[in-house]
């Protein structure tokens, strides 16, 4: 059997996408919008020896298959048409064609997450602080061709079709800020604060002393200058710090956009509780993060986001999370779905990376540029189809007389 058989037995004849393999066969339209070709034997055993997108992952990553084409249309169109009915005579056959040796696997690709990083207990700070390295401490420069010029890397939130990355990521800080009640003289603590957008835009902007977190090293030195070049060093620090070791306390709000992901199912009680702990009464926590759709999806990743982008991550539901805030020390005031601005974020993150491709590729090799170039697609086909989700939610340390200090209806 072809392989080019194989694709059609297992995706179908509807993809849309065209299929090329290095056995010289071929199925699909010669017009389509995308053409995937599996350039070699070690392609093959990639994908056969690895379940899931962790094998094609693996070969893509490492250029044994290539998409030709418009990325995203592929993934969605292949999402879209994988039988889940083949059976297991159909699978039997399957692997007799491919032969033994493809169950050989060949070497993973260097990109992939190290086996350090799965030593000691799962979000431990010294794992925890491994895995945020892995994917953060990559290159400034590579993430500032992906990222433009705020240096944003969370969902931003567009107020018009035809905003820009630049003015959607400026409106996503300022209603975070809104949200929060932030007025002059408070005081903010931002807790994995990257490359501290929040930490800037609400010092300058809202008037607010802001003290910002994060364990990736070179965020941290970015950010620090960054406040000094712009001149809010009286405002705005950026430490180098597990959001766990903060010590101040007493701040009359706390950002958390992009944490929570980081953070783990079985440890979101203390998480919650910690945040609370560090508030005034009456005091604001927005969380925005990445969430599963429902609760009945279990919160690890896949294999490919897990050894590729974020190591031990972890996505729950909305419902988990808002028990968990309700339960460890807030009263949940505001929820929001922002499930397609993030698609947009990505959407517009990736064309970023095709501008910048040859200068992405001269800093960080074309290995790690490509698995950006599969890990945006692949997001935003995951938060276009709902398997993904992003939710911001508001809530609020009560005082000892249950006073909760938000006005009779949202005023941002």
């Amino acid at each position: 059997m072809k392989l080019a058989q194989m694709f059609e037995q297992i995706v179908g004849d509807g993809s849309g996408v065209r299929f090329v393999a290095y056995d010289g066969s071929v199925a699909g339209p010669e017009d389509a919008e995308a053409t995937i070709d599996l350039r070699s034997r070690t392609g093959l055993r990639y994908i056969a020896t690895a379940p899931g997108d962790l094998g094609l992952a693996r070969a893509f990553v490492t250029g044994h298959l290539d998409i030709e084409g418009d990325l995203h249309f592929a993934l969605q169109s292949l999402l879209g048409g994988i039988r889940q009915d083949v059976g297991w005579s159909d699978r039997a056959e399957l692997l007799r064609a491919l032969g033994t040796d493809a169950l050989r696997p060949p070497p993973r690709p260097v990109e992939e997450a190290p086996p350090p990083l799965r030593r000691g207990r799962r979000h431990s700070k010294s794992r925890d602080a491994a895995a945020i390295q892995h994917h953060y401490d990559v290159s400034n420069l590579f993430y500032s061709y992906i990222l433009g010029p705020t240096m944003a890397y969370t969902c931003a939130v567009y107020e018009r079709p035809d905003s820009t990355l630049e003015e959607a990521q400026k409106e996503k800080f300022d209603l975070a800020c809104r949200k929060l009640g932030l007025k002059p003289g408070m005081r903010l603590l931002d807790v994995g604060c990257g490359w501290g957008g929040m930490v800037m835009h609400a010092a300058e902007h809202y008037g607010v002393k802001v003290l910002g977190v994060t364990l990736a090293t070179q965020q941290a030195e970015w950010g620090a200058k960054t406040i000094v070049d712009a001149g809010l060093g009286d405002r705005a620090e950026i430490r180098h710090l597990d959001y766990r070791d903060v010590r101040e306390g007493e701040f009359d709000a706390v950002s958390s956009i992009g944490l929570t992901e980081h953070i783990g199912l079985a440890n979101l009680p203390a998480y919650f509780s910690f945040l609370a702990g560090r508030l005034k009464p009456g005091g604001r926590l927005l969380n925005h993060c990445i969430t599963r759709p429902n609760d009945l999806m279990s919160s690890r990743t896949g294999g490919f986001i897990d050894r590729y982008i974020f190591p031990d991550g972890e996505l729950e539901g909305i419902g988990t999370l808002v028990t968990e805030m309700n339960n460890h020390g807030f009263e949940v005031r505001h929820e929001e779905n922002l499930r397609e601005h993030y698609a947009m974020t990505l959407r517009d993150w990736g064309a970023n990376l095709e501008a910048n491709w040859d200068a992405a590729v001269a800093e960080v090799g074309v290995g790690r540029a490509r698995v950006w170039r599969l890990y945006l697609a692949g997001s935003r086909v995951g938060f276009e189809k709902n398997h993904i989700q992003l939710h911001q939610v508001l809530g609020v340390r009560l005082g000892a007389d249950a006073a909760s200090g938000m006005a009779l209806r949202p005023d941002w």
